[in-house]
């Protein structure tokens, strides 16, 4: 029946998993694509076409064919993220866990990269909680930060540090998600050259990988706070066996998610201590391999020592005045500098913004404003892409779709501007980034790093 290139010993490996159909999941990997999903912003809403929604997040939807996205100017201003279906579950998980609290929560996604799950932990929570979003892998943060910018929230900071550095936060988070690096397994259909670097082996390392990993991070978890761990790897040694292992020495206590048996998402129970665990097999889901266990902390690690803020800049209020013109709500706002740089971040978020740079390496801090020059503000492009922007306050422009492409592009526009100064570069009403209008030219200042580098465009295929 399998004439799949699966490697070697795959197929058996899977034979005694609960739920496992191997005719149906052969019959997926060799007959159908997977599918292309994205999640819209609630932040940035939009007139994107959907079509079938995906059916454990509200945001989620499946496209019948997939546009270009890298020319659809409403992907560039952040008004949705492509990301895979299954991966989409853990909305429903943090919302399951937090539909009776409603204390403010500090989150953390440890292994973050290159943003998805951030993004859409970003959508569940609210401005009052704040969102860690790590990445260890150095060259993986720009892209990290990069589409967290995009989504325009002011209640994130982007860290890159070992998870060993977070055992200094003793019981700071209280929500972490492990998406942990894994064998892969459940990527075989989207990329098949996964399967040339699967092995029993692999499986092997990569549980003792994860293993360090959570042993690192739980101290910084609170007392009865939630841990979700997921893998895109369909091996029981880096799913369940992970699982009985967090329950059994760690002291966690799983948490049993509701799902609906439409779904078609496989419900397991790990071998020793009966913990729930959630698998996705293409053919059977709608997306996919995952998966993901919720799991509560039931003892305590302690607590930090005393801390002493020694690192905040003397600024001054005049200039603070200055940069609050730009900010909606701008008294709920802590503003700081790094550098010449100035920066908002919720003012709820203070404190905890002052131990983090304290104990960790930070990249991205609420949202970058600007630059102040004498009376003028030279303007970041987090700011243009932020949802905090008083737009009030400065000049904008609406692009058609030809003229957006050009901006994106870094390319010259063809416009008759009849106003001076910075101006917003919008399409549909979604900000794109800024242009500085003078006289006789238009000068681009879309991120050079960040523009479309592709030759020609296609017609419009925007979703």
């Amino acid at each position: 029946m399998n004439n799949y290139p699966f490697p070697e010993n795959f197929l058996a490996s899977l034979s005694a998993e609960n739920g496992f159909d191997e005719q149906n999941f052969v019959n997926a990997h060799q007959n159908s694509d997977a599918p292309t999903t994205i999640r819209l912003n609630p932040f940035k809403p939009s007139a994107i076409k959907t079509d079938e929604q995906v059916p454990w997040c509200a945001d989620g939807f499946y496209l019948n064919t997939r546009p270009s996205f890298t020319f659809d100017p409403l992907f560039h201003a952040g008004c949705y993220y492509v990301q895979e279906a299954s991966s989409m579950f853990i909305d429903h998980i943090v919302k399951h866990i937090r539909q009776n609290n409603t204390e403010p929560v500090k989150v953390l996604d440890l292994c973050a990269a290159p943003g998805g799950k951030s993004t859409l932990l970003n959508s569940a929570i609210g401005p009052d909680d704040l969102l860690v979003a790590n990445e260890i892998i150095k060259t993986r943060v720009p892209i990290l930060t990069d589409n967290l910018s995009r989504w325009g929230q002011s209640n994130v900071i982007v860290s890159s540090n070992d998870p060993k550095d977070f055992s200094r936060l003793k019981s700071f988070f209280d929500i972490i998600l492990v998406d942990a690096p894994c064998s892969g397994s459940g990527m075989f259909r989207k990329d098949p050259q996964a399967m040339n670097e699967w092995s029993e082996a692999n499986v092997e390392l990569c549980h003792q990988r994860q293993e360090r990993i959570l042993a690192d991070v739980l101290p910084a978890l609170n007392e009865d706070g939630y841990l979700i761990y997921s893998t895109c790897s369909y091996s029981h040694q880096e799913n369940e066996d992970i699982v009985d292992l967090l329950c059994r020495e760690f002291d966690l206590e799983s948490i049993r998610i509701p799902i609906y048996k439409e779904w078609g998402i496989v419900e397991t129970q790990s071998a020793q201590q009966k913990a729930w665990g959630y698998r996705f097999y293409p053919g059977q889901v709608k997306g996919e391999g995952l998966f993901a266990a919720c799991l509560q902390k039931k003892n305590n690690t302690g607590q930090m020592g005393n801390f002493k803020n020694n690192m905040q800049q003397k600024i001054s209020s005049r200039e603070i005045d200055q940069v609050k013109t730009y900010i909606n709500n701008a008294d709920s706002f802590y503003y700081f500098k790094v550098s010449d740089d100035w920066l908002a971040i919720n003012r709820v978020h203070k404190e905890s913004l002052n131990i983090l740079q304290y104990h960790l390496y930070l990249k991205k801090s609420g949202v970058r404003v600007g630059q102040l020059m004498g009376k003028d503000l030279i303007p970041d492009h987090e700011l243009a892409l932020s949802t905090i922007i008083n737009k009030e306050a400065v000049l904008q422009t609406e692009l058609n779709y030809d003229q957006a492409i050009q901006y994106l592009r870094r390319d010259n526009i063809d416009l008759n501007p009849t106003e001076k100064g910075w101006s917003l570069m919008n399409f549909e009403g979604h900000a794109l980034g800024w242009a500085k209008l003078l006289p006789n030219r238009i000068n681009n200042y879309y991120p050079k790093e960040i523009r479309i580098l592709a030759p020609q465009p296609p017609k419009r295929g925007a979703v």
